[in-house]
């Protein structure tokens, strides 16, 4: 059996993929940072599938906790799969804001940096001892990074940022033979940055060649079927799901 963590997977993409991943056989770690009910909700609903998963504890944006976080999914390995390795890591949890470059406080800039980028880069070197070779890394990126939208400026240099650290795992963990891609969502109907309004959702639809915005599990369900064998081949790519917005 597969073992992946998707981190910030109490709702929304994160959710949404952990659920994928378990109907396709793995084993799920859960992430949450302030939804633990949320977050063993997932764990219920992969139990009902017939598959087992657990719910960690984890703030991405601070990175001494990183530490602890693996020892406890170390734990947990062993007494849920009998395992001391994990497979995959889904580089998931974020959250959004939106303002204007003129407005962004340096503290809101470095929230955004430690849970978009600092926080990935952090976690996935203290987890590589725990994964295993030939396991793979799926960073969440954005399609903001190709299409610059008003408002959303740090948000976007940091996913963009972490489309770039993607090609680095990949060039650099090359040798286990992990693999390491990003998913870049387009307009997905999630609660990040507040969610969508009608006018909001009406607008984006309009921007994507498909005429809608996308749902949680249209990512969750790429984010699942690229860990799958069948996919071995694909590596240090950014991959967008979006419907084709604004083309």
């Amino acid at each position: 059996m597969k073992i992946v963590i998707v981190t910030g997977s109490s709702r929304g993409i994160g959710a949404s993929t952990a659920l994928e991943c378990a109907k396709r056989g793995m084993g799920v770690v859960v992430t949450y940072n302030g939804n633990p009910e949320k977050a063993e909700d997932v764990v219920k609903a992969i139990s009902k599938i017939g598959e087992r998963a657990v719910s960690l504890k984890l703030d991405v944006a601070d990175s001494s906790s990183f530490p602890e976080f693996r020892e406890a999914v170390s734990v947990r390995l062993n007494a849920i799969w009998g395992r001391k390795t994990f497979d995959f890591l889904i580089n998931n949890a974020g959250y959004g804001l939106y303002a204007p470059i003129s407005t962004v406080t340096e503290k809101q800039f470095d929230g955004l940096f430690n849970v978009h980028l600092k926080g990935p880069f952090f976690l996935t070197q203290t987890l590589l001892p725990l994964m295993e070779d030939g396991g793979h890394i799926v960073n969440v990126t954005s399609a903001t990074s190709r299409v610059a939208t008003a408002g959303v400026a740090p948000y976007a240099s940091f996913k963009g940022g972490l489309e770039v650290l993607t090609r680095y795992m990949a060039k650099e963990f090359g040798e286990r033979r992990i693999r390491a891609n990003s998913i870049a969502p387009g307009a997905i109907r999630t609660e990040l940055g507040g969610g969508l309004n009608d006018e909001f959702e009406a607008m984006l639809a309009g921007q994507t060649a498909l005429g809608r915005v996308g749902e949680p599990e249209e990512v969750g369900g790429m984010i699942a079927n690229l860990l799958c064998e069948e996919n071995r081949w694909i590596n240090a790519q950014n991959i967008e799901v979006s419907g084709g917005y604004i083309i």
